[in-house]
């Protein structure tokens, strides 16, 4: 009888061990495939990096255009160290001495250059100088690991302290878009110097969870079996919570003004999840929804309306154009 008990225990936790190893498994693939970066070695090449995907190939004339633009223009090169020791890195394009400066954030797996080099082309037509992050594992940055805006809305922080340390008076306006968009709105749940004039939230996401759960109902799988391993994942490699704060969160505290920005036809980041971060916002706050406009194309797609709207709303937070 005894040795039957103690071959049923052996069996018992030889399956218990199975299943344990295969958690362990399928959330590392999980990380790997949805928070791991493989570092690659930063260099410019005459290849102009637009994203890819028929819905942007309609823009890529355009956008191909302002990356060379951003290339000629002059700028000088920024580097701070991250709360966890990665080294970050930024290019800064001054417009004028003393000019309002915008902080821009890329969005997921992108890079300042191919994200960003439009921005440059709308904040110098506004009067303002630009400073594009790359953010962690992008480019010049160090890192292996993208959070989904947790540790990233850190770095924004640092970033703007960096600044205000530079430059004590300047005005500051924190651009995001997409990922981009979550880590400046995180980033102003926390208290913010006086320097911040606004925050630019251009189709940011409401959760991590929410947009990693969309993703994985658009790869047609059941998002409430997946998730918890996604999560377990992040949490076991990547050393972070996902879960720990959220761009919602953050605006139920948020205490600067925000203009929010998206497409209507986003069929990634869902123009709703603008809505619901608008409608949680306790700080002075626009909405703007582009007709038509898919994920991130929002300003290329109408820059007439953008330009308007958002020179209304820097005119209302104090910052002439």
């Amino acid at each position: 009888m005894g040795g039957i008990i103690l071959n049923l225990f052996k069996a018992i936790f030889c399956i218990a061990l199975i299943l344990a190893l295969l958690i362990i498994l399928i959330a590392y693939i999980c990380f790997r495939i949805v928070f791991y970066v493989p570092r690659k070695k930063e260099e410019i090449t005459d290849e102009l990096p637009v994203p890819k995907g028929e819905l942007y190939e309609p823009y890529h004339e355009m956008m191909r255009h302002w990356i060379k633009e951003a290339r000629g223009f002059k700028s000088e090169d920024f580097y701070i160290k991250s709360f966890d020791g990665l080294t970050l890195h930024a290019k800064y394009f001054e417009y004028e001495p003393g000019a309002v400066m915008e902080i821009m954030f890329h969005g997921y797996r992108g890079s300042a250059e191919r994200d960003l080099s439009g921005g440059i082309q709308r904040c110098f037509a506004l009067g303002r100088s630009v400073l594009l992050i790359d953010q962690r594992t992008s480019c010049g940055s160090e890192g292996n690991v993208i959070s989904f805006g947790i540790n990233e809305s850190r770095d924004c922080m640092s970033w703007l302290s960096y600044i205000v340390s530079r430059w004590p008076k300047k005005k500051v306006i924190l651009t995001g878009i997409s990922m981009g968009a979550s880590t400046v709105l995180i980033a102003a749940g926390n208290y913010l110097p006086d320097n911040v004039a606004f925050v630019l939230a251009d189709c940011g996401y409401t959760t991590a969870k929410a947009i990693i759960q969309e993703i994985i109902s658009m790869m047609k799988l059941p998002k409430k079996l997946c998730y918890p391993f996604v999560k377990l994942g992040a949490r076991v490699y990547g050393h972070f919570h996902l879960e720990e704060t959220s761009s919602l969160e953050a605006m139920k505290k948020c205490k600067v003004p925000v203009i929010f920005f998206h497409g209507e036809a986003d069929d990634f980041v869902p123009c709703d999840m603008s809505r619901e971060n608008y409608e949680a916002c306790t700080a002075k706050k626009k909405l703007v929804t582009v007709p038509g406009a898919g994920h991130g194309l929002a300003y290329i797609t109408d820059p007439k309306s953008y330009f308007q709207e958002l020179t209304e709303f820097s005119i209302e937070c104090g910052i002439p154009t």
